[in-house]
């Protein structure tokens, strides 16, 4: 058995999870529900398991690291952190509905690492040769998984918002399975709280791992900038709840904007502009 079997089985079980997720859309099915979520969560499982073969396979090779180097690795890992915070929101709060808009991203994720990226396990640029590299990685992804899901759930708030707001709503229709407006916006906020704090750890280890290999804290590249842009729109979000009680449509979209914000730092810094984090459009 090898990692990227593995990873095969683990984009099926999201496709599966997927599948069953809106099947449960349509047929209102409680337990549907509660099978996609128990898919995704084997689907969890089973990644773990994968990483951390990965792992084992480049120490067997002579490579020796963690498997977050290069933008395989990374998107495969970004989308094992986002069904764990997923199912750290499901298990808490039980909206099995929430997963018909948060699981495609994982989905989408597997299946652009497994048919679209280099799957090769090379040696670290000199730069990578750090434990930073794990601090940073992982403190920066679940940052940005949890944005995902609040992208997610902004997404389902509009839908509501806007149903309502039409005056369609009914009591036995697909609105229903929702939870209330308010809810959501409430659950935007809860997993953009978990990600702020995490954003702001992965900042610090970051500037910490930039001063290791680079020996400087800030330099100003494009994936430095960009986060930092990340990080204003979200500190904006806070504040502007706190301090002026932004709730609703302003907040999901604000949320909305990060998370685009958020996969262009990831992703654009990466692929479009240069600089001292582009290793190559296979690297991070």
């Amino acid at each position: 058995m090898t990692s990227s079997i593995l990873f095969n089985v683990t984009t099926i079980a999201y496709m599966a999870s997927m599948v069953v997720f809106f099947a449960y859309l349509a047929s209102k099915n409680k337990t549907l529900g509660l099978t996609g979520s128990i898919i995704a969560y084997v689907g969890l499982i089973i990644q773990t398991a994968a990483i951390a073969l990965r792992w084992k396979e480049s120490y067997d090779m002579g490579v020796g690291h963690a498997p977050l180097s290069n933008l395989y690795e990374s998107v495969v890992f970004f989308s094992w952190t986002i069904i764990l915070i997923f199912a750290f929101i499901d298990i808490k709060y039980k909206y099995r509905v929430v997963g018909a808009f948060v699981v495609p991203f994982a989905l989408l994720g597997m299946t652009w690492a497994q048919l679209g990226l280099n799957t090769g396990i090379e040696p670290l640029v000199p730069a990578l040769q750090s434990n930073w590299l794990l601090y940073h990685v992982v403190t920066c992804f679940l940052g940005y998984a949890a944005f995902a899901v609040a992208c997610g759930i902004s997404i389902m708030y509009l839908i509501k918002a806007k149903h309502e707001e039409g005056g369609s709503a009914s009591p036995g229709g697909l609105m229903a399975m929702f939870p209330p407006i308010r809810i959501l916006d409430d659950l935007n906020y809860r997993a953009i709280m978990i990600g702020f704090p995490l954003l702001t750890l992965g900042i610090i280890t970051g500037a910490a791992w930039a001063n290791y290999a680079w020996g400087t804290y800030w330099s100003w590249d494009p994936k430095e900038t960009w986060s930092l842009i990340v990080w204003f729109i979200y500190a904006a979000f806070l504040h502007a709840r706190f301090t002026r009680g932004w709730v609703g449509k302003r907040a999901a979209w604000l949320s909305i904007i990060g998370f685009a914000a958020t996969i262009f730092c990831y992703l654009g810094v990466n692929l479009f502009l240069s600089g001292l984090h582009s290793y190559g459009n296979s690297k991070m």
